[in-house]
């Protein structure tokens, strides 16, 4: 396996944000508004749309460890196009570089490597907030994925059906969706998986959630998908793997970790859930 991919832009300033300045927590946030695109115009117009003075951008390109502002441009560039690989490159990139390590081997160093960096850059105040969002019993979840994605979609709303009441999952099919659109209401939570090559139409369906004003939360991956711009919390994850595919085990770890926590902040209503549940399937397997 190659060796792991250095941190991308984003990353690098997550694990620096502690150190950032006023004006680099600015231009900080407007990179995060439109990533990785926001960075990739002139120096000038990336200064301005961050209110802040042009030294500023060529200090915060240096505290990055870039050589200065072209270099990390030059970053911004290779995570686009890391982005838009499809499966036929991704298997040629990998196998190239590959070496005589057994397949499982080495995706198994990169699963561990994918869930030791995601743990090491994430924001536990998001991950404690979504959590809020999931187990407050006031809000209606709404939980979506894409044509791959869409299992952890699944995966996350069936258990968090068992949990709670007001979980629907939103089919993976966008034609199927305008009836699901039509229900989204104020204060609702949709919950959002989208990896790269993420979906435009994905992105519509986060839009006009927010339009409906819900509370878009996203779970992505390191080069974060557009629809964080709209989201009240992301969760960016790492997915590469020797393969063809992108990896969904650390996203399914995080499904899997969000449910835990929000089965704890309400067990007792949880836990009355989950007996009558027990019940009804008792009575089912009786009746048979």
């Amino acid at each position: 396996m190659p060796p792991h991919r250095a941190a991308t832009v984003a990353e690098r300033l997550r694990l620096m944000s502690a150190e950032l300045t006023a004006a680099e927590r600015k231009l900080m946030a407007a990179l995060f508004a439109n990533y990785p695109m926001a960075g990739l115009g002139s120096i000038t117009d990336f200064a301005r749309e961050a209110d802040v003075s042009t030294p500023s951008v060529l200090r915060l390109a240096k505290k990055l460890g870039f050589a200065g502002f072209p270099a990390l441009q030059e970053e911004l560039r290779a995570e686009l196009s890391a982005q838009l690989q499809n499966p036929i490159a991704k298997h040629a990139r990998w196998a190239a570089e590959a070496p005589d390590a057994h397949i499982l081997n080495r995706f198994a160093t990169a699963a561990m490597e994918n869930l030791s960096g995601s743990l090491k850059l994430m924001d536990h105040h998001a991950f404690d907030a979504i959590v809020g969002l999931l187990a407050d019993r006031k809000r209606r979840i709404h939980v979506a994925g894409g044509r791959i994605t869409g299992a952890l979609a699944s995966y996350l709303t069936i258990h968090l059906q068992m949990a709670r009441p007001g979980v629907s999952l939103v089919p993976a099919t966008p034609a199927a969706w305008p009836p699901y659109l039509l229900d989204i209401g104020r204060n609702d939570v949709v919950v959002l998986f989208d990896i790269r090559r993420y979906d435009a139409l994905m992105l519509d369906f986060a839009a006009s959630a927010r339009e409906r004003e819900a509370k878009i939360v996203l779970i992505t991956d390191q080069w974060i998908s557009p629809i964080a711009r709209l989201a009240v919390h992301s969760l960016p994850l790492r997915i590469e793997a020797p393969s063809s595919w992108d990896s969904n085990i650390v996203p399914l770890f995080v499904a899997e970790a969000l449910v835990a926590a929000t089965v704890n902040a309400s067990w007792r209503d949880t836990e009355a859930r989950i007996a009558a549940l027990e019940a009804l399937s008792d009575t089912g397997r009786r009746s048979k």
